[in-house]
């Protein structure tokens, strides 16, 4: 990922970076900017989709958050050679993340090292874009695309700011598309969720029909409540990151223990999320349970898989929306149904042995 990755960093130079993703990613940002793109993109990928055919729900999610990500970090439309070269080149460098680090010839970790190349290449030939159009002081820059926001950063060298983008595009990219995969594979089995959700999209669109409208907007997004009940319970029970790094940088006393300083604690998020203490029948697929879980028990056991602190992810609230956009378009399009079984692993990172593949079905071609 880089020595700047934000990921691995601490201190001073984390916060400015997590400054600059928050920035980004801020609700202004997601109701002017991201939600009609993300719109555009889920109807783009859902309108790909044939009927009776059997496809990876898998890769089809990783293709709507990784379009998502290029185009908002660096302005790279969907389908461009550019853009497909890249999204080539990020697939094989993810699986070389958690292989061997043997730096041989032929190992996936050779590759992956090869793919970051030219992965960085690209996008420092994009930096160079912005910082050209910087210097020419173009008009309406500001809203172009992160690059653009960052290109002449006062305290940032290039290699940081390279890094920064891959770690956006990793972190973007990663839980996104496991959490849409995990929605489809939870509520293929929950055919009750599935109706309920279409009911509240349903009489969104109706409503939004009567007055003329068209496209999502963020008042749209606030009413659906029923959706953010699946949404919790699908982060929940999937676990995308199941564990945590961290590092005690000072003697702690915990519950009677020592941790001295310099000594790595791995919470297991996992763990929480499936304490019969705090979720009733954790291991059970239930949105509905969301509705009745208290406040006390929410603010301080709620889903944690965006980590927590200073450190919870900056894109919490991207992924969320762009779950619940997916989601609003799918269950008004299609039944779907698993094509073969399929079940999420963890190998470290979230996915699905067989890449979930499932066959849908058009709604519109069953009222006709």
């Amino acid at each position: 990922m880089g020595r700047w990755s934000m990921l691995a960093l601490v201190g001073d130079i984390h916060r400015e970076l997590r400054s600059i993703a928050v920035n980004f990613m801020s609700n202004v940002k997601l109701r002017t900017y991201f939600l009609g793109d993300i719109e555009q993109q889920a109807i783009r990928i859902l309108d790909s989709w044939k009927e009776n055919s059997t496809f990876s729900a898998q890769e089809q999610g990783k293709k709507f958050a990784f379009n998502l990500m290029v185009k908002h970090l660096m302005s790279m439309d969907p389908g461009m050679p550019e853009t497909e070269q890249l999204r080539r080149e990020y697939i094989t460098f993810m699986k070389g993340m958690a292989s061997i680090p043997l730096n041989l010839p032929g190992t996936a970790y050779r590759k992956a090292l090869q793919s970051r190349a030219i992965i960085l290449k690209i996008m420092g030939q994009k930096l160079d874009e912005r910082i050209k159009k910087v210097d020419e002081k173009c008009e309406g820059l500001e809203q172009d695309d992160l690059l653009a926001s960052v290109a002449k950063h006062p305290n940032l060298t290039r290699e940081q700011i390279l890094d920064l983008i891959l770690s956006m595009l990793f972190a973007g990219h990663e839980t996104s598309s496991a959490a849409i995969a995990l929605a489809i594979y939870f509520l293929e089995s929950c055919p009750k969720a599935v109706q309920q959700l279409r009911e509240e999209h349903s009489e969104i669109a109706r409503m939004k029909k009567e007055r003329g409208e068209t496209g999502l907007n963020w008042d749209d997004y606030k009413q659906m409540e029923f959706t953010h009940l699946v949404i919790n319970e699908t982060l929940r029970l999937g676990n995308i990151v199941k564990f945590l790094h961290r590092r005690a940088i000072k003697d702690v006393q915990y519950k009677g223990y020592d941790i001295p300083c310099g000594w790595e604690v791995v919470p297991i998020i996992s763990a929480a999320h499936l304490d019969p203490s705090i979720y009733d029948d954790p291991q059970s697929y239930n949105p509905w349970r969301w509705q009745t879980i208290s406040t006390t028990v929410t603010k301080n056991c709620n889903v944690m898989s965006f980590s927590g602190g200073p450190r919870l992810c900056p894109g919490a609230e991207l992924a969320k929306l762009e779950m619940a956009v997916f989601l609003h378009h799918l269950v008004q399009k299609y039944r779907w149904e698993l094509a073969e079984r399929d079940y999420p692993v963890s190998f470290p990172f979230l996915g699905f042995p067989k890449g979930l593949p499932i066959k849908v079905r058009s709604l519109d071609e069953e009222k006709a």
